[in-house]
Parts: structure tokens; sequence; C-alpha cells
């Protein structure tokens, strides 16, 4: 199988493709994104994702280049076979917090990120505003992992690998606690543990792994 093509950077929708890739197996080869030169906006790359983004992936076996993480991470499932939902009940469970984190994890936190870190003038209001919004959306992942191992019943699927790259730059890009969402962070260090989720946050910065930007 010639290896899938990661277009990536080291962020946490980054880190949702590497990790997958490396629990599903599939052999694959990164091009390094360097989004603060700006490599997000150059032709190569918005060849294949015209919403200047990443991650991205070049499946040149099967044809296919696939954007936006989420899409990515069902994409990788079903060409493996791996992490697949079983029965249509988990896949609309599989589908709904995936969506969730789309619409909610990420955004929320990626606002705070945006304005606690990275803006010149720190507002108040717009700092605590969303710093609330983040107690919420974690107490939702709290209630729901209060009853399930994972965020899907009891097995490991794409909505944790969706979800945990957001939470673990919460907590260590952000030092944001989770001691009132115990069950969030017993979910959370669990899932830090696994091999595949080690390595896969690790990428692009492997050494191996810098291979250039191209189309």
């Amino acid at each position: 199988m010639t290896p899938i093509e990661l277009y990536t950077c080291q962020t946490p929708n980054g880190h949702k493709a590497s990790i997958m890739l490396e629990e599903v197996g599939l052999p694959y080869s990164v091009r390094l994104v360097d989004i603060e030169k700006g490599d997000q906006t150059k032709p190569d790359l918005l060849a294949l994702n015209p919403n200047n983004k990443i991650p991205v992936i070049v499946d040149r076996d099967a044809g296919r280049t696939v954007f936006e993480s989420g899409a990515i991470l069902h994409y990788l499932a079903r060409r493996s076979g791996k992490l697949q939902p079983v029965g249509a009940q988990e896949a609309d469970d599989t589908l709904t917090w995936t969506l969730f984190q789309a619409a909610h994890v990420g955004p929320t936190l990626g606002q705070l990120w945006n304005y606690k870190i990275f803006a010149p003038e720190k507002i108040p209001y717009v700092i605590e505003r969303f710093e609330r919004e983040t107690g919420r959306v974690f107490r939702v992942l709290d209630s729901r992992l209060k009853h399930h191992e994972h965020i899907v019943g009891k097995s490991y699927g794409i909505a944790d690998v969706m979800t945990w790259p957001w939470i673990n730059a919460a907590v260590t890009r952000l030092g944001l606690s989770l001691d009132d969402a115990p069950d969030l962070a017993r979910w959370y260090a669990a899932i830090g543990r696994r091999s595949a989720v080690v390595r896969g946050i690790a990428v692009p910065a492997l050494p191996k792994h810098r291979l250039p930007l191209r189309s």
C-alpha cells in the first residue's frame, strides 16, 4: 500500500488525524504545513483544501483527498476496517458526539485559546465568556462519561479520537483543570496512556516525518 500523505502541523485538529493513523495502523508519511509561516495559503495546499486548513490526507491508491478532521477520521475507519461503529445505535451516537466536538468543544477552546493567549488585548469579558462555556462543555462530557467508559459506550472509537486532542490542549496549553469533571479526567488520563496516542501527538515533530510540503 502506498503510504497515505498527511498534511499537518502541531495542533489539536492535526493530532486527530495522526492519532487515528497510528491507531488503525495504515502506513503514512507526513508533510509539515508550517501555519505560522503561512504554508496553508500556498497554492499546493489550497489545491487539496480550498479552506486552507489542516489536516488533509491524500490516499493515492484510492484516488481520494479528504479534509476536515472529522471526515478524515471516518474515512480512515472505513479504509482500515478499524474503530468503526458497530450497529445503527453506535453509528448514530458516534455521529452525534463527533458533531458535538466539531460544534462545541473545538470552537469553544479555540476561541479561549485565541483570546487568552494570542490576542494582543486581553478582554476580560470575552475571556470569561469562553471560560464559562468551556466549563459547560466539560460538564456535558463529564456527564456522558459518568455512565460510559468511552464517549460512545464501552468501545474506544472515533468520538474519543476526535475529542481527546482538544481536552489535551486545554490541560497542557491552557492550563485548565479537570478537577470539577472527575469522569472526564479519568477518561483523559486513560486515553493519554495509549501508545498510539503518545506516538500521534509527537507528529510532526519526529525527524523521520519531516517531509516538505508538496502537492
